[in-house]
């Protein structure tokens, strides 16, 4: 079962389009992380809250990547604080789509 995982942070000591580049020289490395079907990047650039939902082919991929350096070098960048990352199962309703389109 597919698995969602949010990552916010603050920036601390960049701004905004400084992360936009770090952000621009990281996708690449980020779509060969195995198991990571998508990665949405974020950000609230008023509210200085940033970050990525990365949706996973399941449970024991996040927490491989949850382990990996990769992982930690975001964890623990310094000019990103007060980190959190938050799971979620994904799932799907007898109605797949809430709304139609």
């Amino acid at each position: 079962m597919q698995h969602i995982q949010i990552l916010n942070f603050n920036l601390k000591g960049i701004n905004h389009d400084d992360f936009v580049e770090i952000a621009d020289t990281m996708a690449s490395v980020f779509a060969e992380v195995l198991g990571l079907l998508s990665k949405a990047w974020l950000a609230d650039q008023e509210g200085n809250t940033y970050g990525g939902v990365y949706t996973w082919k399941d449970r024991q991929a996040m927490e491989t990547f949850s382990k990996s350096s990769l992982f930690n070098d975001v964890a623990n960048n310094p000019n990103f604080v007060n980190f959190t990352s938050k799971d979620f199962c994904q799932f799907f309703p007898k109605a797949r789509y809430s709304r139609k389109a």
